[in-house]
Formats: C-alpha cells, sequence, structure tokens
C-alpha cells in the first residue's frame, strides 16, 4: 500500500511539473511586465509608475519584519517567471541578495540603493531627494522591459515627481518653523534620513533593526532627556509594542505620535493601497504636531 501511494505521488509531482513546463514554454501572449518586489517601498513606487500596465508581486506581507525574511520555495518559482526583481539593498535585505543570485537571466535585477552613498541608516527612502532617484531607476527599468507601456509609464512618473517635489516643499516650509527640534522615537533608527535635511536631531531607543535590545537604562536615560529638555511629544511606529510608549508617556506627560516607516504597513492600509506620499504626509503632520511648528 504504501509503494502505491509512494507511485501515486511521485506520477503527480512529475505531472505538475510537466504540465508547469508545457506553460513555461507556450507562446505567451501577455503584454505586462510581471515584477518581484520586495517590500512596500519599491511596490507603492512601482504601482503608482506602473499603474495596471503590470503584474507586481510583493514578498514581504503587510506587517512582516524586512530584515529578517524567511523566503519560500513559492517565491523561487515567482522570481522565475518574473520580468525584473526590485529591492532596496543588500544592507537592508540580505535575503533578497541572496534571492538576486538565484534568478534566471531573463530577470533583471534592480538594488534601488545600490548607487546611493553608503550610510549608517538602511531606510534611505525616508529622504524625499532619494525615494525621488527609486523612483526614477523604476521608471527607467520599466522602459527597458517594456517599451510597449512607455506612455503610460512616463505620464505617470511625470505625476509622481511632481508630487515628490511639492511634498518636499510642504516639509521645507513646515519644519522651518518648529520650536523643537529633537525627535525622541520609541524604536529603531529608521527616521534619520527623514529628519537630517531639515536640521532636526533623532534619539531612538534601539539601532536600525527592530530587534535592537531595549535596555532599563536606555530607557531610564530617554526619560530623564524628555524631562530635562521639556520636550512635549514622543514618536512611535505601528511596529512597535505600546507598552513602552506607554510607559514614557506615563513618566513624562508627553502626548505619543505616529511616524511611519513604510516599510511596515498595515493590512488595511496596503488594501487601501495608501502611497509613499500619503504616509510622509501622515509624517509631516505628526511632526508639525509634536514639535509645535507654526504649520501644525
Amino acid at each position: 500500500m504504501k509503494k502505491i501511494v509512494f507511485l501515486l505521488l511521485t506520477l503527480l509531482i512529475l505531472g505538475s511539473l510537466f504540465w508547469w513546463g508545457v506553460k513555461r514554454s507556450a507562446p505567451s501572449v501577455k503584454t505586462e511586465p510581471r515584477l518581484v518586489v520586495s517590500g512596500y517601498v519599491p511596490y507603492t513606487l512601482a504601482k503608482q509608475i506602473a499603474g495596471d500596465s503590470a503584474e507586481i508581486l510583493m514578498l514581504l506581507p503587510p506587517g512582516a519584519e524586512p530584515h529578517s525574511f524567511e523566503p519560500t520555495p513559492g517565491v523561487l518559482i515567482a522570481l522565475n517567471q518574473a520580468d525584473a526583481f526590485i529591492y532596496i539593498s543588500d544592507e537592508l535585505e540580505p535575503w533578497a541578495k541572496e534571492l538576486a543570485q538565484t534568478v534566471g537571466a531573463r530577470t533583471q535585477v534592480l538594488a534601488l540603493a545600490k548607487s546611493f552613498p553608503t550610510v549608517q541608516d538602511p531606510h534611505v527612502w525616508m529622504n524625499i531627494q532619494q525615494a525621488q532617484l527609486m523612483a526614477y531607476q523604476i521608471a527607467a527599468l520599466l522602459a527597458k522591459i517594456a517599451p510597449q507601456n512607455r506612455a503610460v509609464t512616463d505620464e505617470n512618473y511625470f505625476k509622481l515627481a511632481s508630487e515628490l517635489d511639492d511634498l518636499q516643499t510642504q516639509f521645507s516650509q513646515a519644519l522651518a518653523t518648529c520650536k523643537y527640534h529633537e525627535v525622541v522615537h520609541i524604536g529603531h533608527l529608521a527616521f534619520g534620513n527623514l529628519l537630517q535635511p531639515y536640521g532636526l536631531t533623532l534619539t531612538a531607543l534601539s539601532g536600525t533593526a527592530h530587534e535592537g535590545e531595549h535596555s532599563v537604562k536606555k530607557l531610564t536615560e530617554l526619560i530623564r532627556e524628555i524631562k530635562d529638555k521639556q520636550l512635549p511629544a514622543i514618536f512611535t511606529e505601528e511596529s512597535v509594542s505600546p507598552g513602552l510608549s506607554r510607559t514614557v508617556a506615563t513618566e513624562t506627560g508627553v502626548q505619543i505620535l505616529p511616524l511611519y516607516s513604510i516599510e511596515h504597513i498595515s493590512k488595511q492600509d496596503f488594501e487601501n493601497q495608501v502611497t509613499y506620499a500619503e504616509l510622509m504626509r501622515r509624517n509631516l503632520q505628526s511632526l508639525t504636531r509634536g514639535l509645535i511648528c507654526q504649520a501644525s
């Protein structure tokens, strides 16, 4: 009986592989390029540029930890069928670096931050200018792999570029009026690239990865600093346990405001296809409120 079951399973697997191979070798009538992207940052930029002219698969599900993602065998199949694989960087996503080495000859690989200057904080998209460069790279890649859609993707790219230009102006004008210039983040160092262009400083509870240790000593130092400087607010993000923020707020009497690193996305925001610019405007709203800027 066991031999019969084993034989049936073997035939089933061989049959599946055969039909998969036939499907792969059959002439394709599709015109849409297939993109596989690592997480929400390349996903939302590519989605705005490509619109409905491309199939886009995001590997990281909403809420997943980008620094330690574990790819499944299905990911390898998706990459083998993709026209392009887009991710942020080897530093932020070492698993993506390994995947990039497994793609076939037909799959273009784009590491968006590869040409950027080396910085300690790998969350490079939080700098709006660098997000603009990322969008440009994605548009150029789409023009290469799907020239038949060039009119659509070019139009969408220029709309996105204009939106990001306006966004940068909004940040520059609003954050130039702040009473306070220090952002205390009860989380990891994900916002330095956002704050630095506007003369703001960041103090965070842990390093650049979410799994950083939240020591009692560091927490005590933060509470003392908030009291000494009479800061009006602390900032946190959706993926961080609210208990730490509540502890600090209870000890200091400050308000808690959200920041969005965009590498993490809630299921609701994903379903609503909330864009990079929308999430950054949420950040601006929190910053102007928490730092007491005139725009608030």
